[in-house]
């Protein structure tokens, strides 16, 4: 159950999503500092070209921002990381929620066979 494509494509999706919250506390740490730029994680493409393969697995990229840059040569935008981050954390909930349900399906199956 747990080398299914569905249990491997919600492992890639966490490492993707745990990828991308640690971007976007590094890209808001920076927000003041001249000269640095953004960074943004993708993955989901990826992950539903290798779910449709059969395979599940999809590693993260991470490449810069393309945000407008400001004065000060950075291009972090507060609210776009705001907006962000709560999205990644809801999304990282609802994979959680589902990689916990497979759990208890595994643990009600193996209860049931004995």
């Amino acid at each position: 159950m747990f080398d299914s494509v569905s249990s491997i494509a919600l492992q890639s999706a966490l490492d993707g999503l745990a990828l991308r919250q640690r971007t976007i506390a590094n890209n808001i740490a920076n927000v003041n500092t001249p000269g640095y730029q953004a960074q943004r994680v993708s993955f989901e493409d990826a992950l539903a070209k290798s779910v449709r393969a059969g395979s599940g697995v999809a590693e993260a990229t991470t490449e810069r921002s393309m945000e407008p840059t400001r004065l000060d040569g950075s291009n972090v935008n507060l609210d776009t990381e705001t907006l962000s981050n709560i999205d990644t954390v809801l999304r990282y909930q609802f994979a959680t929620q589902a990689v916990g349900g497979e759990a208890n399906s595994l643990r009600t199956a193996l209860r049931t066979s004995s």
